[in-house]
C-alpha cells in the first residue's frame, strides 16, 4: 500500500514540474504574415501578389500566360 502512495506522489509531481515547464517555454515559430493573393487573368490560379507578373493592373502566373493575353 505504501509503494502506491508513493507512486502517486511521483506521479502528481511529475505532472506538476511538467504543467511548469510548459509554461516557461516560449512558442518556438511564429506564424508567418498573410499575403495578398491575386488570380492569373489567364488561367484563374491563386497566387501571392508577390509572385505574380502584373501588366496593366492584370496578375499572371507564367511569363507565357502574360504573353498570350497582352499580345
Amino acid at each position: 500500500m505504501k509503494y502506491l502512495v508513493w507512486l502517486i506522489i511521483l506521479v502528481l509531481a511529475y505532472a506538476w514540474w511538467r504543467s511548469q515547464r510548459r509554461t516557461q517555454c516560449p512558442p518556438t515559430a511564429t506564424q508567418p504574415a498573410p499575403q495578398a493573393m491575386v488570380v492569373c487573368a489567364h488561367c484563374g490560379l491563386h497566387l501571392p501578389r508577390t509572385e505574380a507578373l502584373t501588366v496593366r493592373q492584370r496578375y499572371y502566373c507564367c511569363a507565357d500566360h502574360q504573353r498570350q493575353n497582352v499580345g
